[in-house]
């Protein structure tokens, strides 16, 4: 128990934002993806607020609900399907009780009393508190609870219910009824304030209901188990030690366990359980049961003390919600041997870790400059921090650079943009740019596959505009080619791994995993524009690089950054005797400081892979898939920026903005629209391109007939992908990549 406790790393939130509700204890609280929504109980009168806390930004706020807004309540059922959240019960004032069903479209603040239908057989549920409500399909099971059976409230007759409803829902809002399923075997016992959660076991298994512990005159700690798609109920069977009789208490899935903290435990000698235990006290006992094999963990004891206050206090009557794999505990009471009018309650809120966030997605590029990226990656839910890596193809000495001056800075990135641009960096040097015959330069991706991007929708609207050098919200991971063709060609052509159509096409993306990279490392490529390719011959010349295993390359730390961005001009070197530091920090050993280490500037024209790792009370995750991009080389054209998209009834007008640095005149624009093929079938990490546009406009006209034929790309969000570079006398510089959002307008709110 001891050892399984020091493992834990709860961490206590001490500085937020926002109107902080009022400690209390019968809440309840769902979670809608980074939002934890909390609504009810008691603490010197009812609450009936709506409390919204934002585990992003760390920010409480009151969101201004409108409809047939409820009455406060406390020990009531709250589930949460979609983004809509079902009241059911709960005690309205002392020794008055609900049966009441409330509504709430959290997209829209909308609150909305609804009337179920009564079951065929049998009366609806009676007023109640204390029952559990668990949602699992479009259904939620209702069972239990303590009702009133004296008409007069001051009058407070208690009876324990066991029994059990079934209440179906419609799809998006509304209800069907109320029905009484017809079950086997032995019906658990009557019971209030005790917990249900439903789990399904990903391989194989029916739907399991899992009922602990709760209040029948005495503390319970009994599990029941009913399988929801036979109706059958069972005593399962456990293994290790089962935690107190306890009621008051929270039960979570994280994955294939259900972790259990707090409640109200009976005080007595050596965990002596009377038939009617009058005496109780708070509890912060914290312990898991493995769903699959049936065994209990115990993480926390009973008895353990907290001498440092780095354990949630004990607490009963608490909320608690699970956020992605972390799990959040806020207030409750902690009062000890107090009367039911002489509470007092915790004001506290922490959270849990349980394992290792997953990879994130592969670093995307958003800018290239000559001795810089601006990078991003997809955010991982409920982290503390990423660390960013980068290894080079040229040899860096162990110890060498400018000495460290702390952790670079992260630049900001704002979420609310509609089209997302990305700068796509050209892999040639300037040799592979010499002036030809050749009527257009096609810009080719040769790196890992792209990934999911974050990025803000595009549609319903008539014009909408992203400057990527304000703020841009999402972008691919990829690195740019620049490759020429010598002339028009009907049949197919093989330049540097692309293959290219009509002038008017062209793969990119050759994808690369993580696997691939334990074989060779990809050379920088060199093209040379005075070469004629065709389909029966051809052959780029490249630099032989011999193969690298991935031990024996060395991955530099860029940082560790707390948000999902950051600008990379530099990277830190280690001594020798620390080379795996990196590794170390994943065993759990501590993160180097950055101030003691020497920095290596980025070079001009080089190829630089990167991966990240999130980062959480738990260390540090395994890395993302590596991504490969090359910085600039000086004299070629900037990307254009400021690209603004405009509908029509029947086309789309596409427009941009100079680059801020031509170096040089512009000569031509190139814009392209990523299309369907059969190859792109074969390998979707291969998009292909079909060029649309070539002159020196700074806009374009997008016709119905190229648009349908328009690939939509489902990394993220659906979208349609674009690309926009310019050309100087040098050659073609990066690209800039939008993408056109095709799915629904995110509704407003911070859900």
């Amino acid at each position: 128990m001891a050892a399984a406790a020091a493992g834990l790393s709860w961490r206590r939130v001490s500085s937020f934002t926002g109107p902080v509700p009022r400690s209390r204890h019968g809440h309840r609280a769902v979670a809608i993806r980074e939002l934890v929504i909390i609504f009810g109980g008691g603490n010197e009168g009812i609450a009936d607020e709506l409390h919204v806390y934002n585990t992003v930004t760390n920010q409480w706020f009151l969101p201004a609900v409108r409809g047939d807004i409820p009455p406060g309540c406390a020990a009531h059922g709250f589930v949460c399907d979609g983004t809509r959240i079902l009241v059911f019960g709960g005690m309205v004032e002392y020794g008055r009780y609900s049966n009441d069903l409330y509504e709430l479209q959290a997209s829209r603040w909308l609150w909305k009393k609804v009337k179920p239908q009564a079951p065929s057989t049998g009366s609806p549920p009676c007023p109640r508190l204390g029952h559990s409500f668990s949602l699992y399909g479009n259904k939620c099971y209702l069972f239990g609870g303590l009702a009133n059976e004296s008409e007069d409230s001051n009058n407070n007759i208690p009876r324990y219910l066991n029994d059990f409803y079934e209440l179906e829902l419609q799809h998006g809002s509304g209800v069907v009824g109320w029905s009484i399923p017809v079950t086997k075997g032995i019906l658990p016992s009557p019971r209030e304030s005790h917990t249900a959660i439903v789990y399904c076991r990903k391989d194989l298994g029916n739907p399991k209901m899992y009922i602990f512990g709760g209040m029948c005159g005495c503390r319970l700690n009994d599990l029941w188990e009913l399988d929801i798609e036979t109706m059958t109920w069972s005593r399962p069977e456990t293994k290790g030690t089962v935690p107190l009789p306890r009621s008051l208490h929270t039960a979570n899935v994280i994955g294939n366990k259900m972790y259990v903290f707090g409640g109200w435990v009976p005080q007595s000698a050596g965990g002596e359980i009377s038939a009617h235990d009058g005496e109780w006290k708070c509890t912060g006992s914290f312990s898991y049961l493995n769903l699959d094999t049936t065994e209990w963990i115990g993480l926390i004891s009973d008895c353990q003390e907290d001498k440092s206050n780095l354990l949630p206090g004990p607490r009963a009557g608490h909320c608690a919600v699970a956020v992605g794999t972390r799990l959040y505990i806020w207030s409750g009471r902690d009062g000890y041997r107090k009367a039911w009018n002489n509470q007092v309650c915790c004001k506290d809120l922490w959270y849990l870790d349980t394992e290792k966030p997953p990879a994130p997605s592969q670093v995307q590029l958003i800018r290239a400059t000559t001795n810089s990226f601006q990078v991003k990656w997809d955010e991982v839910p409920t982290v503390e921090g990423y660390l960013l890596q980068l290894h080079a193809d040229l040899p860096v000495p162990s110890v060498a650079g400018v000495p460290g001056t702390g952790v670079p800075e992260t630049s900001v990135l704002t979420p609310e943009n509609k089209i997302t641009q990305e700068t796509m960096k050209n892999h040639a040097d300037a040799t592979g740019f010499k002036e030809s015959n050749a009527p257009s330069l096609l810009p080719v991706c040769t790196s890992s596959p792209q990934t999911s991007a974050n990025v803000g929708e595009l549609h319903d609207l008539d014009k909408r505009t992203v400057n990527p050098d304000a703020s841009v919200s999402s972008t691919v991971s990829s690195t740019q080619t620049m490759v020429t063709q010598q002339a028009v060609k009907t049949e197919s052509s093989s330049t540097n791994g692309a293959v290219v159509k009509d002038e008017t096409s062209l793969t990119t993306f050759n994808s690369k995993s993580e696997a691939a990279e334990t074989t060779y490392v990809m050379p920088s490529t060199r093209v040379n524009t005075g070469q004629t390719n065709d389909s029966h011959s051809s052959k780029t010349p490249q630099r032989q690089m011999a193969p690298v295993k991935t031990r024996d390359r060395q991955w530099y730390d860029v940082g560790i950054f707390k948000n999902n961005s950051a600008v990379v001009s530099q990277f830190y070197l280690l001594p020798e005797e620390t080379l795996n530091i990196s590794n170390k920090v994943m065993e759990g050993a501590d993160v180097p400081d950055y101030r003691l280490l020497k920095k290596q500037d980025l070079f001009p024209g080089t190829v630089y892979r990167f991966r990240v790792a999130a980062i959480n009370g738990c260390g540090v995750g395994p890395f993302s898939k590596i991504s490969e991009f090359k910085t600039c080389i000086p004299g070629f054209p900037g990307a254009p920026s400021t690209v603004k998209i405009t509908k029509s009834v029947d086309c789309i007008h596409l427009s941009w903005e100079p680059p801020a640095s031509p170096s040089g005149n512009i000569l031509e624009y190139s814009a392209y629209l990523a299309i369907r093929s059969t190859q792109l079938q074969e390998n979707p990490s291969q998009l292909v391109f079909m060029r649309i546009y070539c002159g020196l406009k700074t806009s374009c006209i997008v016709t119905a007939a190229q648009l349908s034929n328009a690939h939509v790309d489902y990394t993220s969000r659906p979208a349609i992908v674009f690309r926009i570079s310019a050309k100087n006398e040098r050659g073609y510089g990066p690209a800039t990549q939008v993408r056109w959002l095709q799915g629904k307008v995110r509704f407003q709110g911070s859900i």
